[in-house]
């Protein structure tokens, strides 16, 4: 059974930093790219960041390059999103996704909330 839960989320002022943790299990996380999707009040699931299996490839969204950077360790089976410099537009609940197919739930964690707001 394919399990992803997500948490780090929080309160944060503008210009702050937070980190998100993805822990998984169920499936064999090292093989697998790994996707951070998001979705404000109001708006559909949107790409945020991806990471390849071995970790050599990342991509990023437009609107969070230079700010964000993602990683993985897969020794823990865990995805992490480092999120520096926060902006009240990143406000939004964060998920992470097996592979591409973020649109699944099946394939998502049920999310943690980064608010942004002085």
């Amino acid at each position: 059974q394919v399990q992803l839960v997500e948490s780090g989320g929080g309160l944060v002022q503008p210009g702050g930093s937070l980190r998100l943790s993805c822990t998984t299990s169920g499936f064999a996380f090292s093989t697998w790219w790994m996707y951070w999707v998001r979705q404000a009040p109001g708006k559909g699931l949107e790409w945020v960041s991806r990471i390849s299996p071995g970790s050599k490839q990342k991509g990023y969204t437009d609107s969070v390059k230079g700010r964000f950077t993602v990683s993985r360790d897969n020794a823990k089976n865990t995805l992490y999103l480092q999120m520096d410099s926060l902006k009240a537009e990143d406000t939004a609940v964060y998920y992470c996704s097996q592979g591409a197919d973020y649109h699944n739930p099946l394939l998502r964690g049920q999310g943690t909330q980064v608010t942004v707001s002085s």
